[in-house]
């Protein structure tokens, strides 16, 4: 079978469209990264990274109504295909048995197992 790699940052501005739903434009996807795991992402670098998985048929992209506030131009919206959610299941499988019986200690403390 012919699965797709993610990525870290991949793996995560998926997880961040399927939240967002109908609402996943580039500055709502920045703030719920910043929000959720403090992470300062850059738009440029977020972009990029949505047109590489556009490219890998990973999610697809629309554009919204032109608005006033945003001088005329349009949002650009996206949303995860098939293929992206397929990819997204495949990549919590492959997490969850490599995390399997792996114990965490932190400075001595917590044998927690997973």
């Amino acid at each position: 079978m012919n699965q797709k790699t993610l990525g870290e940052f991949e793996h995560i501005v998926l997880l961040a469209l399927l939240r967002l739903e109908s609402n996943a434009y580039g500055a709502a996807i920045r703030q719920l990264l910043q929000a959720e795991i403090d992470r300062d992402v850059a738009l440029g670098a977020l972009y990029s990274t949505l047109d590489r998985m556009e490219k890998k048929s990973l999610v697809v992209s629309k554009l919204g109504e032109a608005t006033a506030q945003r001088g005329g131009r349009p949002k650009r919206f996206f949303s995860v295909t098939a293929e992206g959610k397929t990819a997204l299941k495949h990549a919590k499988r492959a997490m969850d048995s490599m995390w399997h019986g792996v114990v965490l200690t932190v400075g001595g403390e917590s044998h927690e197992q997973y």
